[in-house]
């Protein structure tokens, strides 16, 4: 018996699109009801704001749910360990049972934008459908947990950028409503669509022996991640990406960097106690200094602006503004974290 598969670390970075998909353990119901999926609606209100995310789709069902984020400056984790921890101790709490509620962890896909966006908000906006929760395409508007009915102009939802997405079908937004309607139900048609679940090219292609036909042919730049939907090159750049990002954090750990080690690099540029970094007030040189140790801390060890932003007892747009600033200071002084690490 072949031992389990190791599972892929997550992808993340701000300002990546995903498509997420959660569902319940042994597929049962994650909503009970719909003061259940109401719950989960309100939580998002709060905090796709607060994490600076970006939704232009998504739809609640029985034992699973589908959303189309652009992740925030805090990547896409800071939003879902805060939604999904928070609706299943209060979903516990409600039905009165205990216990995992989600299946694993919730799935993230990459997407490539030009490609996929629109692909996606159908995709997704459809699901009442194939599910059977409406009888047919007309009554999907009157699917009351979906992003549907934003974009048709049927509701409200403040935490749904519907102007980005029609924006993609015209300026006029009643003729933009208009031709995103008749996009969608184009989509009817198109079945369950497997190949917009991630792959890479792999499912568009039909599948890996299709792959390795191609392969023999010497096309052998086909490449498939289960975590990323985009053609090859898009696949390639993301994995590359990642793998320089990993590499890099490692040999930052191996040189023995922290917030501390940091602190000290940047107190040594400066010519400043590492003590003034942590320090209030903005004399500049005390600004600029902090604004490195910032970027560095966030682009190099990769710590989340919600963590800076409680060891340095700011705001989260404020490390955001110093991000912004040492990430200049770096560029226009060619200052670098250690020299040695490519």
């Amino acid at each position: 018996m072949k031992g389990a598969m190791p599972r892929l670390a997550r992808l993340d970075a701000p300002g990546i699109l995903h498509h997420v998909i959660i569902r319940g353990i042994e597929r049962k119901n994650i909503f009970q009801d719909t003061t259940d999926k109401q719950n989960l609606v309100d939580r998002l209100d709060q905090l796709v704001p607060q994490t600076q995310t970006r939704c232009y789709a998504w739809v609640l069902l029985s034992n699973h749910a589908h959303f189309l984020f652009r992740s925030g400056p805090d990547g896409l984790v800071s939003l879902m360990q805060r939604l999904l921890t928070g609706y299943a101790v209060s979903f516990n709490r409600r039905h009165k049972r205990h216990g995992q509620l989600f299946q694993n962890r919730y799935k993230s896909i990459i997407c490539q934008e030009d490609a996929y966006l629109l692909e996606l908000v159908r995709y997704i906006h459809l699901n009442p459908l194939r599910a059977g929760m409406v009888e047919d395409f007309r009554a999907l508007t009157d699917y009351p947990f979906s992003g549907h009915r934003l974009l048709v102009g049927a509701d409200d939802c403040s935490w749904q950028d519907g102007a980005y997405v029609l924006g993609c079908f015209g300026k006029k937004v009643a003729k933009a409503r208009k031709a995103y309607l008749d996009y969608v139900q184009a989509g009817v048609a198109m079945g369950r669509r497997p190949e917009l679940v991630g792959g890479g090219l792999v499912r568009s292609l039909g599948g890996w022996s299709e792959v390795k036909k191609m392969r023999l042919k010497g096309m052998d730049r086909i490449k498939g991640d289960e975590r990323i939907l985009g053609d090859s090159d898009f696949v390639l750049s993301v994995l590359s990406q990642a793998k320089e990002q990993f590499e890099r954090r490692y040999e930052l750990k191996r040189h023995g960097y922290d917030i501390n080690r940091v602190a000290e690099r940047v107190a040594e540029l400066f010519g400043i106690d590492k003590e003034e970094i942590f320090q209030k007030g903005r004399p500049k040189k005390r600004a600029d200094a902090r604004g490195l140790f910032c970027y560095w801390c966030t682009n190099e060890l990769c710590l989340s602006q919600t963590e800076l932003a409680r060891a340095l007892d700011m705001t989260v747009s404020g490390i955001g503004y110093g991000v912004r600033r040492g990430e200049t200071i770096a560029a226009c002084e060619g200052y670098m974290l250690i020299d040695s690490i490519i």
